[in-house]
């Protein structure tokens, strides 16, 4: 298939999810300003729909920069993964992995479409990491060895293992240090 047709798919596929979690958002957003009063405030300020477009904007381009910096991950630590535990000196591997943006494309429309509900958008976007990890294992499983593909699959769990666990304890740690530092 021609790269240049469907070399705008990790695009669209981010822009697809940062929109479907910007909607969540935006309506969470909303009802909590309006269950604490703050909505009417800001209502003297800005009419509701400049307040709707405007946490739209801001909240997609933050889901934008989370998916883009996390597609940036992903390729690098995949990148790395082949040039420790491939022989090939030539681009057929990563050339290989290239044909799974079709993956993330039919989750982010998916997403897209059952957006009102954030367990099934966490789920479809880890459904859909999941099914291209398995898609790139499946596309390069004959050109790595045995003991090369057992690193390249244990080397892309231990990253994503590591960078999550990280990203939950320094969450934790900042979460019970503002409940600490709170005058009770």
């Amino acid at each position: 298939m021609n790269r240049y047709l469907t070399g705008h798919l990790p695009l669209i596929s981010i822009f697809f999810f940062s929109l479907s979690f910007a909607l969540y958002g935006q309506r969470f957003a909303l009802s909590w300003l309006e269950r604490n009063g703050i909505l009417t405030g800001m209502a003297d300020i800005l009419s509701i729909n400049e307040v709707r477009i405007g946490l739209i904007i801001v909240l997609l381009l933050v889901f934008f920069m989370i998916f883009a910096a996390l597609k940036l991950i992903a390729d690098t630590v995949t990148s790395l993964a082949l040039l420790f535990f491939s022989k090939q000196e030539d681009d057929d591997l990563w050339k290989k992995t290239q044909g799974g943006q079709w993956i993330y494309f039919a989750g982010s429309i998916a997403a897209l479409v059952l957006n009102p509900f954030v367990i099934v958008l966490l789920l479809l976007f880890v459904a859909s990491s999941f099914a291209y990890i398995l898609f790139i294992v499946y596309r390069i499983a004959e050109s790595l060895t045995i003991p090369g593909l057992i690193g390249f699959i244990f080397f892309q769990l231990f990253f994503w293992s590591t960078f999550l666990f990280t990203i939950i304890f320094v969450l934790l740690r900042l979460y019970n240090t503002f409940i600490a530092s709170l005058p009770l």
